[in-house]
Order: C-alpha cells, then sequence, then structure tokens
C-alpha cells in the first residue's frame, strides 16, 4: 500500500477510501456515494488487489465507465499505481483491431464503456466465465445515458457476480430491478458535498458578460481553467471570442469527434492551453488535475449540476475557486445560497499571460514499441533539450504528445526533423 501511495503522490488515504475497501472487502454489494475530486477510483480500485488472482490469465474484474475518458481514466489510475496487473480499456473509437489482439492475452481487469463491451459480447470476444467482480463507475450517469439495454445485455452474458461496486456522485440513485442488488451496503459521504470548505466562491456584476470574462482571465491566477456553457453553440461562440482575442483556448462538447476531444484535454493537462470551454461533459469523469479556477459563463439550470461543475476544483484537499457572472436584473438561481463573495473586476483590461509550453505530435506509440523513457532519451540526446524543456508525456497506441518549451520549439523541430526513433523514422511536428 505504501508503495502504491508514493507512486500516486498521495501521502495517505482518506476515511473515503478506507471505509470503501472495508465495504467491498466484506459485503456482496457496495454503494459508494461520494462528491466529485474526492478519489472515488482509487477507492474502488484498491480492493481489487485482494480480489484478483494473479495466477489466472483471464478477465476477472469488468469496470463499466459511461464515458470514453472516464475509461481512460481509470486505466492510467491503475498503470500508475504499478500493480503489475494487466489493465486494458475498451471504448468506441478505438480500433476494435487493437482490442482484440489484447484479448489474446486477456488482461485481469478491463474497463470499458456500455456500448462497446456489448459490442464485444455480440462478436463472442470477451471469454467471461472468470469475471465475478463488477464495477459500475458514474452509475447515475450511465443511466442517464440511456445504457439500459447495453448493460442488461451484458450481465445476461456474464456468470452470477461475487461482487458488485456501485460509485455516483449524486445522491438518488435507483438501481434496476435488472440488477441484482440485494444485500446492498450504502456508504454515504455526500453530505457538505456544495460545503467544500476549500472552495472559494465569488461572483462578478456585470453588463457585458463577455468582456468581463476576458478581464477576469487576465485578473485572477493564470493556471488551468474551467469555463463551462450550457449550450455546444455557446460554447464554439466563446471560443471564437476568445480566439479573436489572441487567448489561447480549447472546446469540449459532445459534437467534436473523439480524437479532437482527446487532443484538447491532452493540450489542457500539459499545459499547452490554459482554458477549456465545455458544457456540463466535462463536469465529471475527466483526466483534468490540478483545476485552479472553474467559471460559470453561465449558471446551470439544476444545482446538481452546479455542485459536479465546482467539484473539478478544490479536489483531494486542493484549494480552488469558482466565478459566477450575476447579470444585473437577472434572478440568481436559489441554489447559490449565500456563502458567495463579489469580485470587482480591475478598470483596466490586461490579457492571459501566454502559455510557456506547446505540444509536439509524435506518429509512434505503444505499439512501436516506444514508451517515455524513449521518448525522454530522443529529446534530450538528439533534440538538443535541458530536462527543464520537457513537460508532460503521454504515449498512445500509436501516437505520442510531449510538452515542449514555447521558446525551444523551434530550434528542437529544427534538430529532430531527419532524427528516427528506436530506429524508425516518425512525423514529428506542432500538435494541431
Amino acid at each position: 500500500m505504501e508503495k502504491i501511495l508514493k507512486k500516486l503522490g498521495i501521502a495517505e488515504r482518506n476515511e473515503m477510501q478506507i471505509e470503501a475497501e472495508k465495504s467491498i472487502s466484506e459485503n456482496k454489494n457496495t454503494l459508494l456515494l461520494s462528491p466529485t475530486g474526492s478519489g472515488k477510483t482509487l477507492a474502488f480500485l484498491i480492493p481489487l488487489l485482494d480480489i484478483i488472482n494473479k495466477d489466472l490469465p483471464q478477465i476477472q474484474v469488468l469496470i463499466l465507465a459511461p464515458s470514453r475518458e472516464l475509461a481512460m481514466q481509470i486505466e492510467s489510475v491503475w498503470r500508475e499505481m504499478g500493480t503489475g496487473i494487466k489493465i486494458n480499456s475498451f471504448y468506441g473509437g478505438h480500433t476494435m483491431e487493437v482490442e482484440m489482439n489484447n484479448l489474446k492475452n486477456p488482461p485481469s481487469v478491463l474497463v470499458g464503456t456500455p456500448g462497446r463491451i456489448a459490442d464485444h459480447f455480440t462478436r463472442n470476444t470477451i471469454q467471461s466465465k472468470n469475471i465475478k467482480t463488477l464495477v459500475y463507475d458514474e452509475f447515475d450517469k450511465s443511466l442517464e445515458m440511456g445504457f439500459h439495454e447495453q448493460i442488461q445485455f451484458i450481465l445476461s452474458n456474464l456468470p452470477k457476480p461475487e461482487k458488485q461496486i456501485f460509485v455516483s456522485a449524486t445522491q438518488g440513485i435507483s438501481i434496476p430491478e435488472f440488477v441484482d442488488s440485494e444485500h446492498l451496503n450504502v456508504l454515504d459521504f455526500l453530505d457538505g458535498t456544495s460545503g467544500n470548505q476549500n472552495l472559494s466562491l465569488r461572483f462578478v456584476k456585470t453588463k457585458n458578460k463577455s468582456q468581463s470574462l476576458i478581464t477576469l482571465l487576465g485578473q485572477i491566477s493564470q493556471e488551468p481553467t474551467l469555463i463551462f456553457c450550457n449550450q455546444r453553440d455557446e460554447v464554439e461562440e466563446l471560443a471564437g471570442l476568445l480566439n479573436k482575442k489572441q487567448i489561447n483556448c480549447v472546446i469540449f462538447h459532445g459534437k467534436i469527434e473523439q480524437v479532437d476531444r482527446e487532443k484538447a484535454l491532452i493540450k489542457f493537462r500539459n499545459g499547452s492551453v490554459r482554458y477549456l470551454i465545455s458544457t456540463d461533459l466535462a463536469a465529471r469523469g475527466l483526466d483534468i488535475p490540478e483545476i485552479e479556477n472553474v467559471i460559470h459563463y453561465s449558471l446551470p439550470f439544476h444545482a446538481q449540476e452546479f455542485v459536479h461543475r465546482n467539484g473539478r476544483t478544490a479536489r483531494m484537499n486542493a484549494s480552488g475557486t469558482t466565478y459566477f457572472f450575476d447579470n444585473h436584473g437577472e434572478k440568481l438561481p436559489d441554489y447559490i445560497g449565500d456563502l458567495v463573495t463579489e469580485l470587482i473586476l480591475d478598470e483596466k483590461q490586461s490579457l492571459p499571460a501566454k502559455e510557456i509550453w506547446s505540444t509536439v505530435y509524435i506518429s509512434g506509440g505503444k505499439k512501436d514499441k516506444i514508451n517515455k523513457i524513449d521518448i525522454v532519451g530522443f529529446c534530450l540526446q538528439k533534440g538538443g533539450l535541458n530536462k527543464e524543456d520537457l513537460g508532460r508525456i503521454e504515449v498512445q497506441d500509436f501516437v505520442s504528445f510531449i510538452a515542449v518549451k514555447s521558446s525551444k520549439l523551434g530550434s528542437f523541430l529544427k534538430t529532430v526533423k531527419d532524427q528516427k526513433i528506436k530506429g524508425k523514422k516518425m512525423k514529428i511536428e506542432v500538435a494541431r
């Protein structure tokens, strides 16, 4: 346990995570209710270590997640734990050929979206006889997205589970009758969700919301910031406005192609883009750590969405601030409450500083036998960079992305133009 926490950079587990391990160990069915950002993923992953038989090379745990991004995040956390136990994530937009190859040497833990997992059962590609543990992450969201039929179909192809773990950040979960949830032990850590002591709520009075937003961005800390809108068109319109002001941003909503959503998150995570403008799609289940600011460009319609959005900051004992706009003459929603303070904007508008990082694309990844160590060595030895010139590195199946200091970007690309990585010529360019 100490080794795992050290690899994750965590000093110790919180009360919720400790109680979750005890419940999962002692009960057939556990429902874990805990706020966004409280560490639920680790809470249900750690108990799996005592459930999995390392000597059995078959799928033993199936984790269902409502979105591709959440499935990838769960896989990432497991790999960072350094357990040595194989995991794979399956989801729409992923190459089916890669998933079929992964099943030739089955993972002990399979995580995927209900649609893609159901697809595999239709093709008879998953050996299910040893799957005895089921995890339903963000279970309420799976039901909201209409995955009832897929989940029911998946369950019909599985043996009766020995353990089930339901995870949610929302009260009032109604588990469908087709899911056997008898003897359910409920762990409710949602009390006080909206009263996070590390979260500050600020509002800005304005008559021109878009201009006030630009002033606000130049005034608050220059840290990763999530900007929420209610509609996709509003996301696009706001991004266009910021781009005209030469403010770098990326957008995220359900109508964007998966590959473009993924690139947006990569740039946001590695700091080459500071502002992510999104619908409520980004309120839960994304691997975007260390968010300091959340801005409600438009306040959500319901209190639940307000809580989930705010849950993207002030996570795991860190502090954070959320901002919203008080348009003169408009009535604020009842869920706002009284624990908010006004922020007076500077009269002079100053634009945010430019990001110090840029994202570089490499046309090779895990399937080319390339890992992070290979990329670091290449950048230092053949690219002429120093360690401090390199930021976050993400290696996917067929491509990789690295953050490089913007001041060194031009010379780096020129230096590596005709160089090879592990004997292979690859395309290396600024990520589009």
